[in-house]
């Protein structure tokens, strides 16, 4: 693969503390990421802010306002595991759909393509830049705009299921599905507007489970235990 897109769950980054970061797992990616880099990968990043902010479970905050709380949580998220990569010895580089003073760049197709041209990681924070739209929409459509060869999806649960394998044991696992029956079945790979997108610009996702050893770049070497979404 020469450029993927990793998304992230803030929620992962918080280990077990459910909250913030937990630096630990953070380097552990930060690792793999580099040794993606190293092998010539081109990597884009998108990271939710669940760890810090849900505004969808407040009834109390405006909807467009929780939303707005939502992107800076991902752009406080993209600055610190940016930082992480840093201290591994990676260049980055974080861009947003709109201005953050010199925390961030504002984010082009051209920008990104000149900084994975230097080999850097880019992270896109901030989300769409509106809301009503969610990062897993945000993910593809940055995949699609740097015409990233596949999303990689890093869960909490290391694949696609056909009901939640937290309530139901006997919850069927899916090595392949296509993007078709996620939308028919609504499957919740990403939201359905992020699987429409998906869907109608032919981008595949690879899902797997984070906390697996080596989960990333094992799945970047097509050696993973996750499901394939097909396109």
């Amino acid at each position: 693969m020469k450029r993927i897109l990793l998304k992230l769950s803030g929620e992962a980054l918080a280990g077990e503390e459910k909250q913030g970061f937990h630096e630990p797992t953070v380097r552990k990616v930060a690792l793999q990421i580099k040794q993606l880099v190293e092998e010539g990968v081109q990597v884009g990043v998108v990271i939710g802010g669940g760890n810090f902010w849900r505004g969808r479970t407040s009834e109390n905050i405006d909807r467009t306002k929780a939303d707005q709380i939502g992107m800076l949580a991902t752009i406080m998220n993209c600055i610190y595991v940016s930082e992480i990569c840093r201290a591994e010895g990676m260049q980055t580089a974080v861009l947003t759909p709109f201005e953050c003073s010199s925390f961030t760049k504002l984010f082009s197709k051209d920008r990104a393509n000149k900084y994975f041209d230097r080999g850097m990681v880019v992270f896109f924070a901030g989300g769409t830049g509106h809301p009503y739209f969610s990062t897993d929409t945000g993910v593809v459509l940055r995949a699609v705009e740097v015409e990233a060869e596949v999303i990689l999806l890093a869960k909490a649960i290391d694949g696609v299921y056909d009901d939640d394998p937290k309530k139901n044991p006997a919850a069927k696992k899916y090595d392949e599905v296509t993007i078709d029956e996620v939308i028919a079945k609504n499957l919740q790979v990403v939201d359905m507007t992020a699987s429409i997108l998906a869907r109608d610009n032919k981008m595949p996702m690879l899902v797997f489970g984070l906390n697996e050893e080596n989960s990333i770049v094992n799945t970047v070497k097509g050696k993973f235990n996750g499901t394939k979404v097909t396109v």
